[in-house]
Parts: C-alpha cells; structure tokens; sequence
C-alpha cells in the first residue's frame, strides 16, 4: 500500500499537460473567464498609450513652480482645458498651464500635474499653492508596458483581471488550451437514478453527480456515462468507450477486494498499466489508477494516453480522493503552469480530531476566520467513509499524518482548502 505522497508523486508524474499546439481553441474574450491561455500574448500598443494625467489639476513646467508656497505663489495663465478623450491644442510656454483631469493627455511643454487642492483659481490665472516633485502625477507612455514585449505568458488561468488587460489589448480572440474531456460512471447492481423508486437494499447514485459538478468547476469537460452493473461485459464495454474519448476516466465503486469488484481484472484485460491500487488515505484506502498505451486505442480524442482513476464507491471516500488526487491531476493536464499541486495550510483547530494513526486522515470541515487567525471547526456527525450529509457546507480538510491520534483543540493541524 503507497503513502499518499507516494500516490501523489506517481499520479503527477503520469500527467502529460495538453498540448500547446493540438489541443487548443480560440475563444472570444467574453467567454474567456477561467481558460487557460494556450500561447503568450503580446500586443503593439504601449501602456500608457501617451503621457497622461493621474490627477485632477494644472499641466504645468515644473521649472515654474519648482519655489511655490502659499505665501509667495507661482501664478500661471490657465491656456487650456483639456478633459479625458481630448488632444491637447496648446503647447505650454514659460508662465502658462493648462486646466488637466485624470487620464487627459499631458500637453507639449508640460512635464508635471499639481493636482487641484493645492491650486486656488481666478478666473483664467492658477495659483500654485505648494510646489510639486518633479513629474509629479504624470504618468509616462509605455511605463506600465512597453509595445512589442510579452504582455501575459501562457499556461496561465485567465481571471477578471486577466480579461481586463486583453481587452484594453484590443484582443477580442485568443488562443486557450481546451477543456480536459472527464468520462464520468459509477458501478454497482445497488445503484437507482435519483428518479426511480428507491427499493429495499438499493441506495441513490450521489457520486456521479458530485464528480460532475467538481469535474466542471475545476474547467473541464464532465462526460456522464451512467450506472453500469457488475457485469464483467458491460463493464469493460464501457471502460474501452471511456478511454477512447476521454483524457481522464472517474470511475466509482468496484476496486476494492469483493467478489464483484471487476475495475482492476477489466483494466488487465484491456492491457492496462496498473500504477496504484491502494493507498494509505482515510477514507479512500482502494484507489486504482492506470494508464493504456495510446497505440491500442482507435478513434482517441488525445495525443496522451487517457489516465484512469478507478475511485472508491462511498461517497465521501469519492470526494476525498477527488481533491487529494484528481483535481491536482485535471489542472495539471489543463496546461496551467503553476498551482495545480494541493496546497495546505496550517490553521488551529477548533475542535478535538481523532485518528487510528494507521493511515493518514481527512477530516471534513470548515475554515472560519476567528480574530484574523483561520481556524479549522470539525463537521458534527460521523467520519464514516459513507456520511455524505455532513459534508455539505464544508470548505476544508484536515489532516492527521500516520501515527498522529490526537490534535487537542488550539493546537496546529494541516488543512487542505477545498477550492476548484
């Protein structure tokens, strides 16, 4: 059985990120939110596009107001307005200024802005009040960037900020990474849709619609493929569909050591590499991943060979496994440079937390912001692998390393935010 660092190390290591040249798209910058750019962008304007005002007040000659105080003033002839959107008329000659606002071009002559509150005006004459730095409250073409030279680089997630500075860019397409396709089933003969009767014995399949709604959020392409009983036949039927048309393959329930648990036989068959079938984790102890050799598949969507993830069939044990393993996984095949590896905090903890030691444990719960210090508060109820329903509302795991039995409250405990 691996550790958990272990299993992380060699699922990482097994993704290939998507291909900057095949598995690409161009978008629309509006329906760019949340895509990775696929290729750097440059752009032919400077920014600032020219000089121009910071402030609301006087373009003036810093040489003519460089020894202003209130008591012995600069007084300038005001020669023009210039307001946001305007091209200045005037160039600014010894004595003179020109009335500037915020974003205005700044006039030829002109090398710094007083800004109003230290000015008093009569009629068409300034007095400068107190004198200003040198270029003070100019802010220079090309300052913020220089035309020609790399304005955002690839393998990057495009965020409000992001679109901001594309569309200033006049950039209204742009080359992203595709979404990772994320084949999606559960297996089990006592598995109900959620709109057929439940019966004795059958419980509702929860885990393909939660594996769907974080296969979304983290920005790739969710692939339902439904319930499949334990039929070895059915079963692989739909194993060779998945892997021929997706880049990931979540498989739920069927991996551990029962009599009906067909994933890891099936993934023989079909010439699978096993990498991993167990791992030291709790909850989420059968864990199967496995690769396929891209040369036996017909009609694939991918250069990569699809990596298949064979998770357990409780669904908290589902959704820990998911974001201790999976989500690092699709946002490291996204194309994303940086930040696909799991990032832990170390927070207090508001409650006491328990463990055997014998396997490292994920506690579910919330992260609250207590004093300015986070703090981690333990979800009431059971840790069973199979309590779904007190890990609604929850926004943190905790995490207790093996030999490690007892975190007493205010005591420092590891967290591992549960963000897409």
């Amino acid at each position: 059985m691996l550790s958990v660092s272990d299993a992380e190390a060699i699922i990482l290591n097994l993704v290939q990120p998507l291909d900057c040249q095949l598995d690409t798209e161009i978008v629309d910058l509006l329906t760019a939110d949340s895509r990775i750019l696929a290729t750097p962008v440059t752009s032919p304007l400077d920014f600032p596009h020219w000089d121009n005002s910071a402030m609301d007040g006087y373009a003036v000659r810093y040489e003519d107001v460089q020894h202003s105080n209130a008591e012995q003033p600069a007084i300038l002839e005001i020669v023009e307005e210039i307001p946001a959107g305007y091209q200045p008329k005037s160039t600014i000659q010894p004595g003179q200024a020109a009335r500037i606002f915020t974003g205005a071009v700044i006039p030829a002559g002109a090398d710094t802005v007083v800004m109003q509150e230290k000015t008093r005006r009569e009629e068409n004459r300034v007095f400068i009040l107190d004198a200003p730095k040198p270029q003070e409250f100019v802010r220079h073409k090309a300052s913020f960037y220089q035309a020609g030279t790399q304005l955002l680089p690839a393998g990057i997630k495009l965020n409000a900020s992001e679109i901001a500075v594309l569309a200033a860019a006049q950039c209204p397409q742009l080359g992203v990474y595709r979404r990772p396709r994320v084949a999606i089933f559960s297996t089990g003969d006592e598995l109900l849709t959620i709109d057929q009767p439940l019966q004795p014995g059958k419980i509702v399949d929860s885990n393909q619609y939660a594996l769907a709604a974080l296969v979304r959020q983290s920005g790739a392409e969710p692939l339902i493929l439904g319930i499949v009983k334990d039929d070895p036949v059915a079963l692989e039927k739909v194993i060779a569909r998945a892997i021929a048309i997706a880049d990931i393959v979540l498989s739920s329930g069927g991996v551990s050591v029962g009599d009906y648990d067909y994933v890891d036989k099936i993934l023989e068959s079909l010439k699978a590499k096993i990498h991993i079938r167990a791992v030291e984790i709790s909850p989420g102890k059968p864990l199967t991943v496995a690769t396929f050799a891209t040369t036996d598949l017909i009609n694939r969507v991918s250069t990569n060979s699809p990596l298949y993830f064979g998770l357990p069939g409780n669904p908290a044990a589902v959704l820990v496994t998911y974001w201790r393993f999976v989500l690092p996984a699709i946002k490291k095949l996204s194309g994303i440079t940086e930040g696909w590896e799991p990032a832990f905090l170390k927070v207090r903890s508001h409650d006491e937390l328990r463990s055997n030691g014998k396997r490292e444990t994920y506690l579910w719960g919330k992260l609250h912001l207590i004093d300015g210090v986070y703090e981690f508060h333990k979800a009431g109820g059971s840790h069973s692998s199979g309590n779904l329903i007190n890990l609604a509302q929850t926004n943190a795991l905790a995490v207790l390393p093996v030999g490690e039995t007892l975190i007493s409250p205010q005591e420092e405990v590891q967290v591992l935010p549960l963000i897409s």
